[in-house]
């Protein structure tokens, strides 16, 4: 990992413009990803380095806890939204610290995951028969002890109606040093085990990347991303169609292009509703099919994904869209000032 204070040194700009924001929301990046950027305000730089606006509280639609995370865990770090999975945040840890995160309130109030901690989400899967799928999260479960990681994997895998596991991470492209042929082989030993990277710009894919990516398709893990749709950082069709092209030779298949969350002090990340939308409409029949991602937005209050459609859409009103989600609730979702009627145009609405 590299400091605040060597990261400002290494571009000799001064560290003390960056430093009230640390104290809030702490910077973290590592040495490979920091080695990637190619000079100030580039699309990684803007990923990963403090700015000002992460504290104006000013957003009226900013929230702390965008997705209605702690209303939704029955046990302390285990999230369950949807009712046949859980996602379970095992640690805090991250190679980098995307200053877009929906979980910044964690970063200076960690939870640790203490034995007891595990035990009680261990306990609630268990009598939940109707839970089939279980995510590992974070934080980043590969900034784990090796030894945690396969205790928590291994532990899950004991309960007999969990189907499927999965891990979420930005490792592979963030630190990818730390996908090892062993790492990959014993990851493999608990499949079905889906894993699912974060992955922003075609910048971020090296040689180094490729090569954790190889390790673990090689030891039979299916491999999916997802994406955060950035204002001014990869909403163009171009940085889109070349990242997601480019994650199939990897071996990647895009998931998610996720529209940004409503997270406190992160407006200036956001792009509108519509941009999503828009953009994927540009990119269908101009790139592979099996590169089309699923754009979706995830509803506040822990009402879950949509996706951006005509189907999901009850009515576009003049400050925000209305969207059914997967119960069949309605929820209302904010629209920036005049993009109710670009939304509707392109989805095909008026």
């Amino acid at each position: 990992m590299i400091s605040l204070e060597e990261f400002a040194a290494h571009w000799k700009m001064p560290v003390t413009p960056w430093m009230a924001v640390h104290r809030v929301y702490p910077f973290v990046l590592s040495r490979h990803f920091a080695d990637l950027i190619r000079a100030p305000e580039d699309p990684l730089w803007r990923q990963v380095v403090p700015d000002s606006r992460e504290l104006d509280e000013s957003d009226p639609a900013g929230l702390k806890d965008p997705l209605g995370e702690e209303s939704r865990s029955p046990v302390p770090n285990l999230v369950h939204r949807y009712p046949d999975r859980v996602l379970w945040i095992v640690t805090d840890a991250c190679a980098v610290h995307c200053r877009f995160c929906t979980r910044k309130r964690r970063w200076t109030h960690p939870l640790s995951l203490s034995d007891e901690l595990i035990g009680e989400a261990l306990r609630y899967i268990r009598k939940n028969p109707a839970i089939h799928d279980v995510i590992l999260s974070g934080g980043d479960p590969l900034m784990l002890p090796w030894e945690r990681l396969e205790e928590l994997a291994a532990k899950v895998r004991e309960i007999p109606h969990v189907r499927l596991l999965r891990l979420g991470t930005r490792v592979p492209f963030a630190d990818p040093g730390r996908v090892t042929p062993a790492v990959a082989r014993r990851l493999a030993a608990y499949g079905p085990l889906y894993m699912n990277i974060h992955v922003n710009h075609p910048w971020e894919i090296t040689q180094e990347s490729r090569e954790a990516c190889r390790l673990l398709a090689d030891a039979g893990i299916p491999l999916g991303s997802q994406t955060v749709l950035l204002k001014d950082i990869n909403d163009s069709a171009e940085v889109l169609g070349t990242l997601f092209t480019e994650l199939l030779s990897l071996r990647v298949r895009p998931y998610y292009l996720l529209h940004m969350d409503l997270m406190q002090g992160t407006a200036h990340f956001r792009t509108p509703l519509a941009a999503g939308a828009e953009l994927m409409a540009a990119l269908r029949n101009r790139i592979s099919g099996l590169a089309i991602p699923h754009f979706v937005v995830d509803l506040p209050n822990g009402l879950g994904k949509v996706p951006i459609t005509a189907s999901a859409v009850v009515r576009v009103d003049p400050d925000h869209v209305v969207l059914r989600n997967f119960a069949g609730h309605a929820a209302a979702y904010p629209l920036k000032p005049e993009e109710g009627s670009r939304l509707r145009r392109v989805l095909g609405l008026d």
